[in-house]
């Protein structure tokens, strides 16, 4: 049995990776989109944003809008990665896997890695442009780790919202009316500091928001405190539930599913 799991998940990682490498407008988009954002709504906003300890230091607001972009990566590539699971079923791919001599939780890790992957090596991709950031290439590792689980949980929600699609069309509008918000109100765009006590009180109940700060703790240490952000720790927590959370509601909900 076990075997079989590790056999079974293996092989659609593998899948993951290959169905996206053939897709090279997959790969030109999750890229070049947040690239541009971060391009040019670091430049227009940039004078106009307090270049304060809000910012991330000396480098203004580019330096504070990267790794909102690298989430944003994350968001687009894991979360695109799960409208596979519409296509599968579509094509009878998804039946065939689920009526397999597997388990059923192989096809669920197999998925979720895959896009967790995928998700990473892009946000490697465009960290590589830190110090055009005023950002040290020693605060990436623990960063990276960070967003790693970040990434899980994110395509842990995407697998979660495609299980129960039948179009891709009502994906993309799920994504639009939830998952573009999450992500703007995750102190990606601008900090919790300084928006109203309403829209303060739902950011902080926003999983993103502590994902985004235990990687801002990461890279920007010295003005932590200053940012006004939640705490490292329980940061860390808040985020590792999360994905926790959302990995197992796939397990139990691929596991019911006929």
């Amino acid at each position: 049995m076990t075997s079989r799991f590790f056999l079974g998940a293996s092989v659609l990682w593998r899948r993951e990776m290959i169905r996206f490498f053939r897709q090279r407008s997959r790969v030109i988009g999750a890229l070049g989109s947040p690239l541009i954002f971060w391009l040019l709504l670091g430049s227009g906003v940039g004078r106009s944003f307090n270049a304060g300890p809000e910012a991330g230091g000396a480098g203004g607001y580019l330096e504070y809008f990267f790794p909102g972009t690298v989430l944003l990566i994350l968001l687009f590539t894991s979360i695109f990665s799960t409208i596979s699971i519409i296509e599968d079923r579509k094509e009878g791919f998804l039946q065939a896997v689920l009526v397999a001599p597997v388990p059923r939780s192989a096809f669920v890790v197999g998925k979720l890695l895959g896009g967790t992957s995928l998700a990473l090596m892009q946000g490697v991709l465009f960290m590589l442009l830190a110090p055009l950031a005023g950002i040290a290439f020693s605060t990436m590792p623990a960063a990276l780790a960070m967003f790693a689980v970040v990434a899980f949980g994110l395509t842990a929600l995407g697998y979660i919202i495609a299980w129960k699609m039948d179009s891709t069309q009502g994906f993309h509008a799920i994504m639009n009316l939830f998952l573009i918000p999450m992500w703007l109100l995750s102190g990606a765009v601008f900090p919790v500091s300084g928006a109203p006590a309403w829209l303060k009180a739902i950011m902080m109940v926003n999983p993103l928001t502590y994902g985004l700060a235990a990687v801002r703790r990461l890279m920007y240490s010295s003005t932590a405190s200053a940012m006004q952000l939640p705490a490292l720790a329980p940061s860390i927590v808040v985020s590792a539930s999360f994905g926790a959370l959302l990995f197992f509601a796939a397990l139990r909900m691929t596991r019911r599913s006929a």
